[in-house]
């Protein structure tokens, strides 16, 4: 049986149901939706021969090169899907919802699989992204210099219940110039957004939702434009961390990096960071001497910090001092403190 679904339809429909994404592996890897598993109808290659003869000769003609190309893979793809969900039931999409899922719906329906087909395709799921971050929600952004553990914090607040989105998490990416912490690969921007989306989807917009303070890239990864501006727009909680602190924090995560990646990251912010200050933290790296280090870089990144700050409306950064290293009190320290703004602005 095969029926159509649009994509809101599909997420709201409450019964999991696996998804098969039908395009390239080329496309998948440019973008997808979460979750979905990719059974390519073409390769790479032989997409671009179809393509090529439905412009250049025709339709129709294409339509069967797509028959020659995938004939003996049938068996295959319906094996694979058997595999992906043994009890017969899932949902294709390809680009636009045409040919390419189509011809795979009918395939498994013809085994005997209970088929949805996405309309629109993966065309629409992306018209259904931008629309997520055009909700307005209801942000609380947890600011603070580097190091002031602001990421650890808030996968506690998680543990502790409350809403979370972990941006950095998201893009692979810890903001600075030694973001990648030499391990991480960055999804490409199409994939942070849908991966996004999906977070955001999870949440309730009327309920408070954490997100770490950023600016509008992490590292090249860019945060959508109507969610970016709501952060910027929200209140601030700001950490005021001692800076022996994180100097001590910052010593600790990065020491243990291969020296020629930090080297590396470091002649990357030399512009910003002066000639001076960068032989120093060259020479510094090199003599195993971290702290050091640390505490040169941080005169930038300190600086950078302020002056994003300095840009955002005073009414709305709130700054709370934090004096321990334990993760639990500090998040206890930021929820107590939330909650006695919001029970002041009742009162007003």
């Amino acid at each position: 049986m095969t029926r159509q679904l649009t994509i809101d339809d599909f997420f709201n429909s409450g019964t999991p149901v696996a998804l098969i994404d039908v395009r390239t592996p080329a496309e998948f890897l440019q973008g997808h939706i979460p979750g979905a598993f990719n059974i390519p109808l073409f390769t790479n290659e032989e997409r671009v021969k179809v393509g090529t003869t439905y412009k250049q000769v025709g339709r129709e003609e294409a339509i069967l090169l797509g028959f020659d190309l995938t004939g003996p893979k049938w068996s295959g793809f319906i094996k694979q899907a058997l595999e992906i969900a043994p009890d017969k039931k899932v949902a294709v999409h390809c680009w636009r919802g045409g040919m390419r899922s189509g011809a795979m719906a009918w395939a498994l329906a013809l085994y005997g699989f209970d088929v949805v087909v996405i309309k629109g395709g993966y065309k629409n799921y992306r018209r259904w992204v931008h629309t997520r971050f055009a909700i307005n929600y209801s942000l609380k952004v947890l600011g603070g210099m580097t190091g002031s553990g602001k990421t650890k914090i808030l996968h506690q607040l998680k543990a502790m219940g409350e809403q979370v989105i972990d941006l950095e998490d998201l893009a692979q990416h810890q903001g600075s110039s030694y973001g990648t912490m030499n391990i991480m690969v960055q999804p490409t921007q199409e994939q942070f957004e849908n991966n996004l989306a999906t977070a955001l989807t999870e949440m309730d917009p009327a309920v408070k939702i954490w997100v770490e303070d950023e600016s509008l890239t992490i590292g090249k990864r860019s945060i959508p434009n109507p969610f970016w501006y709501q952060m910027r727009e929200a209140a601030l909680i700001d950490m005021r961390v001692n800076t022996e602190q994180r100097v001590a924090k910052l010593a600790q995560e990065y020491g243990t990096l291969d020296k020629d990646f930090l080297a590396a990251c470091t002649e990357r912010i030399r512009k910003r960071l002066g000639p001076e200050q960068t032989k120093h933290a060259l020479e510094a790296i090199r003599e195993n001497r971290m702290v050091d280090f640390i505490r040169l870089v941080l005169v930038y990144y300190d600086k950078t910090y302020r002056t994003g700050l300095s840009k955002r409306n005073a009414e709305k950064v709130f700054p709370v001092d934090i004096h321990s290293d334990d993760i639990v009190d500090n998040a206890h320290t930021i929820l107590t403190f939330t909650k006695t703004l919001a029970e002041k602005a009742t009162l007003y």
